[in-house]
């Protein structure tokens, strides 16, 4: 395989990330609303639809964000034009909680909305993510020049960690956890909070075989997401291991 890979159209060589992407969001909603056949919702679907237009809305600007802070020696020489173009899913992920969180302020919902989210996110971060991995280096997801057996020439003449990959193996490690655990017992919005905390949490550690740029304390932006997601749900991540403990006492 070399790449980028790219397919032919009249003599001329077009990226499959764009189609990948695209495709990413229409099967998520798919996926999203054949789930929704499937469960008795306590959100209407008024609210659901407002809830959605939220965490839009905010990833549109987290990822954004997030995305340009990963360079921060470039923040004075930023356009409209190289904002618009930067994007990462770990700033579309932090800046839909906090759109979700406000509009669902304002709209009066106290209920947890995330868990019938999970499997459409997982299925369009792996459709994504392969668009990442056919850029090569020309997507700055790759990472660092490596000698691991996994190591991959992604375009340069240099064995790196194949680090979009990675995540789509991770990523399918996260949908088989998520499938085999649909039938267990979990409060409500436990599932969305597992995600985001697993999620962000390979981030955090994938992060350091990427060839990142320091924000602050030599931790990137991705960084300091995932650590704010880690404090976020920090009072989730202690009843959940309560929990597990307190089970396994029980069960031997």
């Amino acid at each position: 395989m070399h790449f980028p890979v790219q397919f032919e159209i009249n003599g001329n060589l077009y990226h499959w990330h764009y189609i990948l992407e695209t495709l990413a969001f229409i099967i998520g909603i798919r996926v999203y609303y054949q789930l929704k056949k499937n469960v008795k919702d306590p959100i209407s679907d008024e609210n659901r639809l407002w809830i959605m237009l939220g965490a839009m809305l905010g990833a549109l600007i987290g990822s954004r964000v997030i995305a340009i802070l990963e360079t921060p020696a470039e923040l004075s020489q930023i356009t409209f034009m190289t904002l618009y173009a930067s994007k990462t899913i770990a700033g579309g992920l932090l800046g839909g909680l906090f759109g979700v969180e406000i509009i669902k302020k304002f709209i009066g919902v106290r209920i947890a909305s995330g868990d019938l989210y999970v499997i459409p996110i997982l299925v369009s971060l792996f459709i994504g993510r392969l668009g990442c991995f056919f850029m090569g280096v020309d997507e700055p997801t790759f990472g660092i020049k490596t000698s691991f057996f996994m190591g991959m020439d992604l375009g340069d003449g240099i064995k790196r960690h194949p680090v979009a990959l990675y995540e789509m193996i991770y990523v399918v490690l996260l949908f088989i956890l998520f499938q085999s655990i649909k039938n267990k017992y979990l409060l409500n919005g436990d599932r969305f909070k597992l995600f985001m905390v697993l999620y962000f949490l390979f981030r955090f550690l994938v992060e350091f075989i990427k060839p990142y740029h320091p924000l602050f304390l030599s931790l990137s932006s991705i960084h300091w997401s995932a650590i704010f997601i880690f404090i976020y749900y920090y009072k989730f991540f202690i009843r959940l291991t309560n929990q597990m403990l307190l089970q396994k006492q029980i069960y031997g």
